[in-house]
């Protein structure tokens, strides 16, 4: 159970630090190219949700993410002595609520700088938190699915 909350801790380091770096070494909007047509480093500030929606917004997302790192914390402890993948998956979800949190907290928005450009489209500039948020998303889904065809076999099976 403790690697898991290990993991959540680790994420919101390294989404913390990277903000740190680029908010004390880039001004806000200056863009570094790291790869070219691809990736570049973008300081962007963020007052709204994924996308820029419900902006400014502040009360909102104080409560649904007091009340989603709550849900997390306790189904990481009913699932806690099963389900490794599942729990991957909610460490990232948790990990990724409580580093954009601690922005909102604290600057009343949330720091980006993931810039991507595919196939000649500007995605959304995100940040660690975010890559954190959709990775467990997306672990949790392929979990659910497993558990569920597993499931479905036995009743075939059974």
């Amino acid at each position: 159970m403790v690697r898991y909350y290990i993991l959540t801790l680790i994420i919101v380091f390294l989404d913390q630090l990277t903000k740190w770096t680029v908010t004390r070494s880039m001004d806000l909007y200056e863009s570094i190219e790291v790869i070219p047509g691809f990736l570049s480093i973008t300081s962007h500030r963020n007052s709204g949700a994924a996308w820029g929606i419900l902006e400014g917004q502040m009360w909102l997302f104080y409560i649904v993410t007091v009340i989603v790192i709550g849900v997390l914390i306790y189904y990481m402890n009913l699932y806690k002595d099963s389900y490794p993948g599942l729990m991957i998956g909610f460490a990232f979800i948790l990990g990724g609520a409580i580093g954009n949190f601690i922005d909102r907290i604290l600057f009343q928005e949330v720091i980006d700088f993931i810039d991507v450009y595919i196939f000649n489209y500007d995605f959304p500039i995100f940040n660690i938190a975010d890559s954190a948020l959709t990775v467990g998303v997306v672990l949790f889904i392929v979990f659910m699915l497993i558990d569920e065809m597993k499931n479905k076999g036995k009743k075939f099976n059974g």
